[in-house]
C-alpha cells in the first residue's frame, strides 16, 4: 500500500510541474505573442520591415508584419485578398486602391520622401559648368529643371556641355534615368514634377494641359529605353557603378544608405535636389482593422518614428526628427528642403494618362 500510495503522489507531482510548465508557457505566450499582419509594399520600404530593430518595435506593439514589394502603380492589378494593407509611395496609388477597395478615408500617411537626383562628381560638375545645376559644397546640388527641361527638347548631348570631354563615361544623351511610370511611382511622380514646369507652373488637370506637355514627357522616358520598375534597382545599379551618371531615386534610399555606411564610399556620390520636385507620401491602405492599426502605430508611435528617420524617411509633422537622424551626412542632405519647390501631383487619373502617353 505504501508503495502504491508512493506511486500515485509521485504521479501526482509530476503532474503538477508539467502543468505548471504549461501554464508558464501559456502566460509566456500571451506576454509576447503577436497579430501577423501581411502587407504588399514599394520596394524602397523593404529595408525598413527587415531591420531587427523595426521588427522588435513592431512586436512589443503585439504585431508581427510580412511583406512583399510590389511598384506602387502595380499595386492596382494585384489580388490583394488575404492581404491587411498596402503601403505605395505616395497618395495617388493609395487614393485608386483606397477606391477599388472601398477603404475608410484618411489614410494614415506615416512619413514622406522627396525626389533627388543623384549624380557621379564628374557628371555634377559638367551640369554646373552648363548652366544646369549650381552646386553647394562638393556633395550637394540644386537641379535646375527649367534647364534641364530645355535640354532635353533639344536633345543635348553630353559632348555639348564644357568639361565632358576629360570624362570619357559623360558620353550619348544627356537625360535623368527614372523607373517606369506606368509601374513605379517614382516614374511617374517625376513626370509630374517635369509637367508641371513645362506646363507653367500649374498642375497638369486635362487634357488641352496632357496633350501639351506629352511630347516633352515622351521625350523624356523614350530616350531611356527598357526601364525598371523598382526604384530600388535603379538606385543599387547607380551605386555598383553601372548604369547611367544621373539617376532618379528617393531621398530615403540616399540617406539610408549614408548611414548604413557611415558614409563610406560616397566620395563619388552628388544629390541633386530639383529645384522643383515632389514628394513622395508613403500612404497607407488599411484592407482590414489590423491593418489601419498598423498604419497608425507607423504614424505615432515614437521608436518607429525614429527609426523610420533612420532609414532615411522624413516623419509627417515633425521635420526636426529627420534633421537630427541625418545630421552626420548634411553635407549630403538639403534636410530643410531650402530652395526646393514642392509642385502639385495630378490625379490618378491624369497621371495615368500622362504615364501611358509618355511611353508612347
Amino acid at each position: 500500500m505504501r508503495r502504491i500510495a508512493g506511486m500515485v503522489l509521485a504521479v501526482l507531482l509530476i503532474g503538477g510541474v508539467v502543468a505548471a510548465v504549461v501554464a508558464g508557457r501559456h502566460g509566456e505566450d500571451k506576454g509576447t505573442a503577436t497579430k501577423t499582419v501581411r502587407g504588399v509594399i514599394g520596394s524602397e520600404k523593404a529595408d525598413f520591415f527587415a531591420d531587427p530593430d523595426v521588427v522588435k518595435a513592431l512586436a512589443a506593439k503585439g504585431y508581427t508584419v510580412k511583406t512583399e514589394a510590389s511598384g506602387s502603380w502595380a499595386m492596382e492589378d494585384m489580388d490583394l485578398k488575404g492581404y491587411d494593407f498596402a503601403f505605395p509611395s505616395s497618395k495617388a496609388p493609395a487614393d485608386q486602391l483606397a477606391s477599388k477597395y472601398h477603404v475608410q478615408e484618411p489614410l494614415p500617411r506615416p512619413f514622406y520622401s522627396p525626389l533627388v537626383v543623384v549624380a557621379h562628381r564628374s557628371a555634377a560638375e559638367v551640369l554646373a559648368a552648363g548652366g544646369l545645376a549650381v552646386l553647394d559644397g562638393k556633395s550637394r546640388g540644386t537641379l535646375k529643371m527649367g534647364a534641364y527641361l530645355d535640354a532635353a527638347r533639344h536633345n543635348r548631348t553630353w559632348q555639348q556641355l564644357d568639361g565632358a570631354s576629360r570624362h570619357g563615361e559623360l558620353t550619348g544623351t544627356l537625360y535623368v534615368a527614372s523607373t517606369d511610370p506606368e509601374s513605379s511611382n517614382s516614374g511617374a511622380l517625376y513626370l509630374a514634377a517635369a509637367s508641371y514646369v513645362a506646363n507653367g507652373g500649374k498642375v497638369v488637370a486635362g487634357k488641352a494641359d496632357i496633350d501639351r506637355t506629352a511630347p516633352l514627357l515622351h521625350q523624356l522616358v523614350s530616350v531611356q529605353g527598357a526601364q525598371q520598375s523598382s526604384s530600388d534597382a535603379v538606385f543599387r545599379d547607380f551605386i555598383s557603378g553601372a548604369g547611367n551618371p544621373l539617376v532618379l531615386v528617393y531621398e530615403s534610399q540616399v540617406a539610408s544608405l549614408l548611414a548604413e555606411q557611415h558614409g563610406a564610399g560616397a566620395e563619388d556620390l552628388v544629390v541633386l535636389y530639383p529645384d522643383t520636385t515632389v514628394n513622395s507620401d508613403h500612404t497607407v491602405v488599411a484592407l482590414d482593422a489590423n491593418g489601419r492599426a498598423l498604419g497608425e502605430l507607423l504614424s505615432t508611435d515614437p521608436a518607429l518614428r525614429r527609426l523610420a528617420a533612420r532609414h532615411g524617411f522624413r516623419p509627417q509633422g515633425d521635420a526636426a526628427e529627420f534633421v537630427a537622424a541625418t545630421a552626420a551626412h548634411a553635407a549630403y542632405l538639403n534636410q530643410k528642403l531650402t530652395g526646393v519647390r514642392q509642385a502639385p501631383v495630378p490625379t490618378s487619373a491624369v497621371l495615368h494618362d500622362m504615364a501611358r502617353r509618355a511611353r508612347g
